[in-house]
């Protein structure tokens, strides 16, 4: 189950985190894992990568992401989890497109694919 942060990272080189998103996604490769992404991941990914890159560059990254991936819509139960997981923690500034990977992540027995410490707050099993 990805989060955002690899799979922007993977398409804006000058993200902190793009060699270890590439590096990432080779290993996913090598280990034959599938990238599972929700939504609402796909649509907050897009939305960074198109306010921070050219419009070409979103074209080519929403084509390898629907080439190499598989996606997934939460329930509205999923949403009413993720609501409630953000209200648990309320010093944190845990976003509801992450509460609902986790959620999302929980319900499907999937880790995340993430670089964010949040995840972890939450509970939720992290695949770095």
């Amino acid at each position: 189950m990805a989060d955002t942060e690899p799979l922007y990272a993977a398409a804006i080189p000058s993200d902190q985190f793009h060699e270890r998103a590439g590096e990432d996604t080779e290993q996913l490769e090598r280990e034959g894992l599938e990238v599972v992404v929700a939504y609402p991941t796909l649509l907050e990914a897009q939305s960074l990568i198109l306010r921070r890159s050219h419009p070409a560059v979103v074209h080519g990254w929403l084509r390898e992401m629907v080439r190499n991936s598989r996606f997934v819509n939460p329930t509205p139960d999923d949403h009413q989890r993720a609501v409630e997981r953000t209200r648990r923690y309320p010093d944190q500034t845990i976003t509801l497109f992450d509460a609902i990977a986790a959620t999302l992540s929980e319900r499907l027995d999937l880790p995340v694919w993430t670089y964010d410490h949040h995840f972890d707050i939450m509970g939720a099993e992290a695949w770095r």
